[in-house]
């Protein structure tokens, strides 16, 4: 915890600090500074090297641990992070188990476990690339680092919008120490960590760092028949054992083996809890209660290793290898129209509303293995001129299963799929940097990347409430009265139900940074990126489909600046992208359609700007903002949208559309179908503002103790569910705030106290699905709590 007596800031010197950028380090950072009332220098390996943030021509950001313990305490997952610093958006309809990121508005909503996202989830410096991994709780770590825009060159998978980079504690060699923490709060939910760091010898020591949270349900199913009864509990363990041997000064070896195990509540999807014609909830709406005929589970486990070695080959050499091995088992299953029932039984035997048809669902990932390998030369020149250059390889194969059930027959299994993918890449890669003046330095990075994937339908078969049919995006044909996997692949054009897409590029990234004085800084860079084809298979309701590569390119200034003898830091930075060939997930319409597709570009452009300053002795604040215009630019661009099914020529009965659009019916089944131009729209799940806002205030007692109160508040703006613009699926803006009360005694070893987080219980739908009814989920509701920490 801060602990500092700083001088007071005159108040122009405060205003001054304020009018400028921010610190691209969130609430806190690393400290590597013990001198009372200056702000921390903050280290990064935004390059691969360790830096200090305010040197690095890069716009990034860092959650330091002291932040991250005040989230985990309260029992959050990973989305606890999302608007922790500008720009940063996490949202997620499968719960704790599968995050999307976005940052600068540039993110996927594919909700697919296949599915490829532009934002890259790094932990430890290995890759996670299934979207169930990104997931793995955030515990005994030192920092979060999270790069904006792309970085192409020295990261390179999948990286057009950002990196998020996880970095856990390390083992401290000759040290014994350690931490345990246990939380209790409302809804008995429990959050248990702590870690231990032994001497294995004079040079090695192992880190043993655990992880426990969990948490009763506390929304009740008020259908009785249905077969889950109470829900949104869970119990989600995780565990990390680290051994660092480093027997001379030219070799380490860094062992990383760690594991997951989840088990609770699927995302619950809420059937009409939208008023028609606006974006407010129904009246008498209570987040503590649902209604659905639906089984309901989620559960996964995940197991991991990585190994670390750095060999220094010369006083100016060092060789890296970085292997990485994953592997997760999932299962989700939820009731997807969000009720129970059916319109066409009698009256009673229906509802919250409408439920044109029932709809439960499931996916998971039977199989999965994902290795990695990095090697990578790294100089440490004492002249002006510096490089690394390496290659990397990837290699993925896993399968996904996904089913449905027949919730008017005893939830009955009425229908499976399972495709196989496969995933193998390599690339080479090289970065300069190059200290032109005592001023100015110069830095580049060039990467070449060969991308293929392969996807094939294994097996099929759908005998639920439709016949087969395949959607070709504008109408659904029925054909047979079950469909099998050759029926399957009759109903594709060519007959095929496999992919392989094969795509190369060339990455580069050009930046320059100009010190100003020893305490400020011009930076600028210019940057591509790049991500692979993605692909979707064939299934009942839509056919196969398979998304071109995107391309991105950016541009960026900013200045970082160490104000009044470091009492205060303030940076800023202005930015603006492009994305041709952006790929899009097009959910929806009467058919209930997901189809992956290309917008011809998008662009983005905004700024942010962040500080940290001592305002009064014991007064430390922090504010970030960001700002963010995205916008999809294909004029002949049209998505299905608010399933209308039988309702025309009532279609607002489903949803408000405020794109240009049109209705189309199906020849044979009569259903109808908008089609709404997304020329113009922001991209989905992108808020134009984020902002948020820590104060801590500290108080030292006569007896060498001292109590703080932290307060911290997280703001988005509006957001669109959907690549489609419609007033009920527009998210309102979000607003929550978190506050603790603490006391440290004991010289440091001991801490107690009391904390709330969303404290104003601010209730608001997060997301939505587009199924023939106006469905959402919802943000956690308020909670209080209790926690006590000992240090050793």
């Amino acid at each position: 915890m801060h602990r500092v007596a700083a001088r007071r800031l005159p108040p122009h010197h405060v205003l001054a600090a304020a009018a400028l950028a921010a610190l691209h380090g969130g609430v806190g950072a690393q400290a590597t500074d013990s001198e009372a009332g200056k702000v921390q220098t903050i280290t990064v390996t935004a390059e691969r090297r360790v830096e200090n943030v305010q040197q690095v021509p890069n716009s990034v950001s860092v959650v330091n641990a002291e932040l991250l313990e005040v989230l985990n305490t309260s029992g959050q997952d990973v989305r606890m992070l999302s608007g922790r610093v500008p720009s940063l958006n996490i949202e997620s309809s499968f719960g704790r188990a599968f995050p999307r990121f976005y940052i600068r508005g540039y993110g996927n909503t594919d909700f697919r476990l296949n599915a490829s996202q532009p934002v890259s989830l790094v932990y430890d410096d290995v890759v996670q690339e299934n979207p169930i991994l990104k997931g793995f709780p955030a515990f005994d770590l030192a920092q979060v680092e999270v790069l904006r825009g792309p970085q192409g060159s020295l990261f390179g998978r999948n990286t057009p919008a950002g990196v998020v980079k996880f970095e856990s504690n390390r083992p401290t060699l000759g040290k014994m120490e350690g931490y345990g923490s246990i939380s209790a709060g409302t809804f008995t939910t429990i959050n248990a960590e702590g870690a231990i760091n032994m001497p294995t010898s004079a040079t090695s020591a192992l880190r043993v760092s655990l992880l426990s949270q969990t948490r009763k349900d506390w929304v009740e199913n008020t259908f009785d028949a249905g077969p889950t009864q109470n829900l949104e509990g869970y119990r989600d363990s995780a565990l990390r054992v680290q051994w660092l041997t480093q027997p001379s000064k030219d070799f380490s070896a860094l062992v990383n083996v760690h594991a997951r195990d989840y088990d609770g509540s699927a995302r619950l999807f809420r059937a009409n809890i939208i008023e028609p014609g606006t974006n407010d909830f129904v009246a008498g709406f209570d987040e503590k209660k649902i209604s659905v005929d639906g089984k309901n589970q989620s559960e996964l486990k995940n197991l991991g290793a990585n190994l670390r070695l750095k060999w220094s080959l010369s006083p100016s050499l060092a060789l890296h290898s970085i292997t990485g091995y994953e592997h997760v088992k999932t299962f989700s299953r939820g009731d997807i129209d969000g009720g129970f029932g059916a319109a066409f039984l009698p009256p009673g035997a229906t509802g919250p509303g409408v439920i044109p048809f029932a709809a439960e669902t499931a996916d998971g990932l039977p199989k999965h293995s994902q290795w990695t390998q990095e090697l990578r030369l790294e100089s440490d020149s004492k002249g002006p001129l510096d490089w690394q250059a390496g290659v990397f390889l990837f290699k993925e194969d896993y399968k996904v299963e996904s089913f449905s059930y027949d919730s008017l027959n005893a939830n009955a299994q009425d229908g499976y799929q399972r495709i196989k993918q496969t995933n193998d890449a390599a690339a080479l890669f090289g970065a300069l940097k190059y200290q032109a003046t005592p001023e100015l330095q110069l830095r580049g990075g060039l990467r070449y990347t060969r991308d293929k994937k392969k996807l094939t339908v294994e097996a099929y078969e759908n005998s639920g409430f439709a016949p087969c049919f395949r959607y070709n995006v504008i109408f659904a044909r029925p054909d047979l009265a079950k469909c099998t996997l050759a029926q399957l692949a009759g109903l594709e054009p060519d007959g095929n139900l496999s992919a392989s897409p094969s795509d190369g590029k060339f990455n580069w990234d050009l930046s320059a940074t100009y010190a100003v004085d020893k305490s400020t800084n011009l930076y600028a860079r210019a940057a591509t990126g790049f991500r692979a084809s993605s692909i979707q298979s064939a299934s009942a309701f839509n056919g196969k489909s398979v998304a071109d590569a995107e391309n991105s390119t950016s541009i960026e200034a900013g200045i970082k600046a160490d104000l009044f003898d470091r009492r205060a830091r303030v940076n800023f930075g202005v930015f603006g992208y492009q994305v041709k060939d952006l790929q899009l997930t097009a959910v929806g319409g009467s058919a209930n359609s997901n189809v992956l597709l290309n917008a011809k570009k998008a662009t983005g452009q905004g700024f942010e700007l962040d500080m940290q300053a001592f305002l009064t002795d014991r007064l430390l604040a922090s504010l970030g903002l960001g700002y963010n215009r995205t916008k999809i630019k294909d004029p002949n661009l049209v998505v299905s949208a608010c399933g209308t099914g039988q309702n025309f020529p009532n279609p607002q009965a489903n949803c408000t559309i405020r794109d240009p659009h049109v209705y189309e019916q199906d020849p044979v089944t009569g259903d109808w179908t908008a089609r709404a131009n997304i020329n113009g729209n922001p991209l989905p799940q992108a808020p134009k503002v984020t902002a948020n806002v820590t104060l801590k205030y500290t108080q030292p007692t006569a007896s060498g103790g001292e109590w703080y109160v932290l307060t911290d508040w997280v703001y988005r703006s509006k957001i669109n569910f959907f690549l489609y613009d419609s007033v009920e699926f527009t998210g309102k803006a979000l607003t929550e705030g978190g506050v603790r009360v603490g006391y440290i005694w004991g010289n440091g070893k001991y801490e107690a106290a009391l904390f709330g987080r969303n404290i104003t219980d601010q209730i608001r739908i997060v997301g939505g699905i587009d199924f023939n009814n106006l469905t959402g989920f919802i943000n956690e509701p308020r909670t209080w709590g209790v926690q006590f920490r000992a240090n050793f």
